[in-house]
């Protein structure tokens, strides 16, 4: 059944914290087993589609809502389309999360110290120094996930052990199969649903509390008995 689902990966975070990089290296390891692939960058896709968009708030969030809607048509039909999108508010991305049927946020941190050092083009330096206004990070907010499917930490982490994550979420979900990821990693991975469990634990814990606020409480009918004889 995963081989014919599609689904979308939200690759999220500040520039050059390698969002592209991560969703490139996913797509080519889900082309090996041949999935449709679409990766969905919001300058390429900006620049072809709907032309330059400002820098501005309510610019920002058109083109998150017209990423979401693009990558939902595709994964609806069958396509994994991985988005590798800035998109620093939390509300736009909590918006494709429920458009989108088959979701998974994944968050690519990286200190801002490492940012600009990774930055060839120098637009952080400008930003600090003030010839870039509405520059996210540095003069306007990024809003980190509260709770993605995946954080890759890129400082520290190889694209290697983050596509792995990725993967990993992935098989969690059922969106890939293990015999596909056994092709793509070279070793069997296993599903492991963490949320599940939680909740089983959560409920085998409630019971016997319930049970013991019980005891010793009389029945409606035995406490309508003694108001009776009173």
């Amino acid at each position: 059944m995963a081989q014919n689902q599609g689904f979308t990966v939200w690759f999220t975070g500040m520039s050059c914290s390698g969002k592209t990089t991560l969703a490139n290296y996913v797509a080519a390891r889900l082309r090996q087993v041949d999935r449709p692939v679409e990766v969905l960058d919001e300058k390429e896709i900006a620049g072809t589609l709907w032309g330059a968009v400002g820098d501005g708030k309510e610019e920002r969030d058109l083109s998150v809502r017209r990423l979401g809607t693009l990558s939902e048509m595709l994964s609806r039909n069958g396509v994994a389309a991985l988005v590798a999108s800035i998109s620093p508010s939390k509300h736009g991305r909590e918006e494709n999360r429920r458009s989108i049927e088959r979701y998974v946020e994944v968050f690519v941190d990286c200190p801002t110290d490492q940012l600009i050092q990774r930055d060839n083009s120098g637009r952080y330096k400008k930003a600090l120094s003030g010839e870039i206004p509405n520059f996210v990070g540095i003069t306007e907010p990024y809003e980190p996930p509260t709770s993605p499917e995946v954080t890759v930490h890129s400082d520290v982490e190889s694209i290697e052990e983050g596509g792995t994550r990725v993967f990993q979420a992935l098989l969690d979900l059922a969106y890939v199969s293990q015999d596909e990821l056994k092709t793509i990693t070279g070793k069997k991975m296993k599903p492991n649903p963490p949320a599940k469990k939680a909740r089983s634990v959560a409920k085998t814990k409630a019971r016997p509390i319930a049970r013991a606020a019980r005891v010793g409480k009389p029945s409606p009918t035995k406490a309508a008995g003694k108001r009776k004889g009173r």
